[in-house]
């Protein structure tokens, strides 16, 4: 798993395939996707997944905190035809204000809110960003399913493919990612989301809370991302553990769009 993400060209290709076979269809359900709509990913990595919505005339922003992510989309980018659509920034989201940019009809969250502090401000300042019809969406690990602590990243084989031993209290979680000689700065980095894990039924407060609508919401049991992944065809969650509290054990990504009460 872990080499994914360090062959820029792989994961880049994987965001864009998924997006087009997946993503692209159930967001267009709600939003017609065509040359005039705006796009803006938060947390756009290398931007993968802008590339399907560039290839129908979109226009599209790409925001990332890491300035290297935001380098290597550059460079990926650099003789794309679709390029002079595409805008890519690295900065903070919470440290860009609303008339810095034009506002969005679509903005896009991937496996982004689960690294997120303060999930009910951050919905909220999203918020300001997006035209009055303009719609969020949002796909995300829920933080109780088997590898919701990303720890298919660990150097560890075992670990990797280890369920569940995320949701143990903190300090046993560290020890064991200790016991298995896993670097610091990888402890540091899944401590960090457990500390902004995100489970459906908070998800769900906060969305209500900060008054958006649900327009759209599907839980899977396998997860699209895992058909470029691993030749898994995507699944529903089934109805018989579609149940408060069960369903967050088995929910490997939860899909949703939302839009402004």
């Amino acid at each position: 798993m872990f080499h994914r993400h360090t062959n820029p060209q792989l994961y880049f290709n994987e965001q864009s395939v998924s997006t087009e076979r997946h993503i692209i269809p159930y967001i267009s359900s709600v939003l017609d996707i065509s040359p005039s709509v705006t796009i803006a990913e938060v947390g756009c990595s290398y931007g993968g997944n802008l590339k399907p919505f560039l290839q129908r005339g979109c226009k599209a922003t790409g925001i990332d905190i890491n300035p290297n992510s935001i380098k290597t989309a550059e460079s990926i980018y650099e003789n794309d035809p679709n390029r002079k659509n595409l805008r890519l920034i690295a900065r903070d989201i919470y440290k860009i204000a609303p008339d810095e940019l034009p506002a969005f009809d679509l903005i896009f969250l991937r496996d982004t809110l689960e690294h997120i502090h303060n999930q009910e401000s951050f919905l909220l300042h999203l918020k300001s960003f997006l035209k009055n019809t303009g719609k969020i969406f949002i796909a995300f690990p829920p933080w109780y399913m088997p590898f919701g602590g990303h720890q298919q990243m660990c150097e560890s084989r075992f670990l990797s493919k280890l369920p569940y031993f995320h949701i143990l209290p903190k300090y046993f979680y560290k020890c064991i990612l200790k016991l298995f000689g896993e670097y610091e700065n990888k402890i540091n980095s899944l401590l960090e989301i457990k500390a902004t894990c995100i489970s459906i039924q908070r998800f769900r407060k906060i969305v209500k809370k900060q008054h958006f609508t649900i327009e759209k919401q599907t839980l899977y049991l396998i997860n699209p991302n895992y058909e470029v992944k691993f030749g898994m065809k995507p699944y529903t969650l089934p109805r018989l553990i579609n149940l408060p509290l069960v369903r967050e054990f088995f929910t490997t990504a939860y899909y949703c769009v939302l839009s402004s009460c």
